[in-house]
């Protein structure tokens, strides 16, 4: 019997009695008691699902994803995908651990080419990962357009020498690049964007995470490197113990400092997710937004500080949404509107397919999303339920405090979903220039809006449930690519090697360059 249905079974009985006033201080004991007697077994992280189970889960899954997802023959034609769902399905020939089922999904899901859409472990073996104190996979990789190279790593510890910048030739007896490419095969991506492909394995510690999915993680590994004399040597090297937890008790800290504390942490969490810099030597001011997601105060940072550039008369203004990815669009149309000299539109369309779905007790907010989307949404002749207010609005430019001045937007792979959205909004305006690379979000549109997560419930797998497809301009060419920024500014090898920042000197020069001068 479960802890809950246990203590209230227990609880009635002895109401049911009529216990003594008296003694009735005692329930919650005795019922903490019984509670506490009632063990539940350990997680197995390497428990088999029985084939139905899996079977089960795959078909809802399936199910779900063509009944609600509004994109899933949005890049892939709808034959392709009956072949990939189809193909998933058959990959069920035996039992399976999560991972190995994930590992089916994920691949699936990546089709799409939704970066909305992607799969998580269970909450269960989420708890697992975190507190299991498992190996570390030691190394992070950059991909470049040539070369695969160290980012970092802590094989000097185990007496390999392999410095950032090392170029990688092998990995396991494999060509870098082959496999670099067989993990971009389940990495979900908007269309076919091959720069987010590239990064989403260079981010710290990726690079290991998607091994441990797709492949599980083995006892040592077999690097291939250039060596400084440039000749190709390999190398052997293990996982990485955690360091021993720490049993040490500590001195508990006054309330007074606690407090204080927390004030100060919540001033750092904001300053990392948005911070202005201003040089009024050089008229120049830096604004770094890490994110759009609601929480960080953005439209009253938004508000002071431009405030603060006409108060000081900033020639320049350097923004950096290279880490953004993304949030609420209401954040990144507040900053476009200080941006822009003219009105615009986020959206020429913007639908689901349903407001409710059949396989509701699956997805998170099912009845809630019902009832939100009867009010936001109409059903058209087209059969799908569209978004009118966003399809319809136009924006206006800001007039208090608006920017005028030479703004240079710094964007990268990570640049996604609302960031896209931003990126694309400024764009071609005369005093606006886009420098760094390609954003990771689609220029097109993308799926996203209102992402529920499903859980399967044999496995209690995850995946996110996009809800609206946004086309931004059906006159834009469909091409499966980000926003390409006006002046592309790759990272190379010796940027990495120096820990130079490539995009911000070309901003520096830009705003150095006679011609910029001479305007001002």
């Amino acid at each position: 019997m479960h802890l809950k249905s246990s203590s209230a079974y227990l609880y009635s009985m002895l109401l049911r009695k009529r216990i003594a006033k008296p003694f009735y201080w005692l329930l919650p004991v005795i019922i903490c008691f019984f509670g506490c007697g009632i063990s539940h077994p350990a997680f197995n992280a390497d428990k088999k699902y029985p084939l139905p189970e899996l079977q089960r889960d795959y078909t809802i899954f399936r199910n779900i994803l063509q009944e609600s997802h509004p994109s899933v023959t949005w890049y892939t034609p709808a034959d392709s995908m009956q072949y990939y769902f189809d193909w998933g399905y058959r990959q069920l020939k035996d039992s399976m651990t999560e991972p190995q089922f994930r590992t089916v999904l994920t691949y699936v899901i990546s089709k799409i080419h939704c970066g909305h859409t992607s799969t998580r472990y269970s909450k269960k073996y989420i708890h697992y990962l975190d507190t299991a104190r498992l190996p570390i996979f030691p190394v992070s990789i950059k991909v470049l357009d040539n070369d695969t190279v160290v980012l970092n790593n802590t094989l000097k510890r185990k007496n390999a020498t392999l410095p950032k910048g090392t170029i990688l030739t092998s990995f396991d007896g494999k060509p870098f690049r082959e496999v670099i490419d067989s993990i971009g095969q389940f990495i979900p991506s908007d269309g076919y964007n091959e720069s987010y492909l590239r990064q989403a394995v260079s981010n710290r510690g990726a690079f290991g995470s998607w091994l441990r999915l797709l492949r599980g993680w083995k006892s040592s590994y077999e690097l291939g490197f250039i060596d400084s004399t440039g000749r190709e040597q390999t190398t052997i090297f293990s996982l990485i113990e955690p360091r021993p937890k720490d049993t040490i008790k500590r001195i508990v800290i006054p309330d007074l400092t606690e407090r204080l504390n927390r004030r100060e942490r919540r001033e750092e969490r904001l300053y990392e997710a948005r911070s202005l810099q201003i040089d009024t030597g050089l008229s120049t001011a830096y604004m770094t937004v890490n994110t759009f997601n609601n929480g960080n105060q953005l439209h009253s940072f938004f508000k002071s500080s431009f405030r603060e550039l006409r108060k000081e008369r900033i020639q320049h203004l350097i923004i950096d949404i290279r880490s953004n990815g993304g949030g609420n669009v209401n954040h990144s149309t507040y900053l476009t509107k200080m941006l822009v000299d003219k009105p615009f539109k986020i959206a020429d369309s913007l639908y689901a397919s349903n407001k409710r779905s059949k396989y509701g007790r699956y997805i998170q907010y099912n009845g809630i999303t019902g009832i939100f989307m009867s009010f936001i949404t109409k059903k058209k002749s087209d059969g799908k339920y569209h978004f009118g207010y966003y399809e319809r609005h136009v924006f206006k430019p800001v007039n208090k405090n608006h920017y005028k001045g030479n703004v240079y937007v710094l964007t990268g792979p990570n640049s996604f979903s609302a960031a896209t959205i931003f990126a694309r909004a400024v764009k071609g305006q005369k005093n606006i220039m886009l420098v760094g690379e390609e954003t990771g979000g689609g220029n097109y549109g993308n799926t996203a809006w209102f992402i529920p997560n499903v859980t399967l419930p044999e496995t209690g797998i995850r995946f996110r449930l996009p809800k609206f497809r946004l086309v931004i301009d059906k006159d834009t060419e469909k091409n499966g690519r980000g926003v390409i920024p006006d002046i592309v500014i790759p990272p190379t090898r010796s940027s990495l090697i120096q820990n130079r920042d490539l995009k911000v000197e070309k901003v520096r020069e830009l705003i150095l360059s006679p011609e910029t001068v001479s305007k001002n």
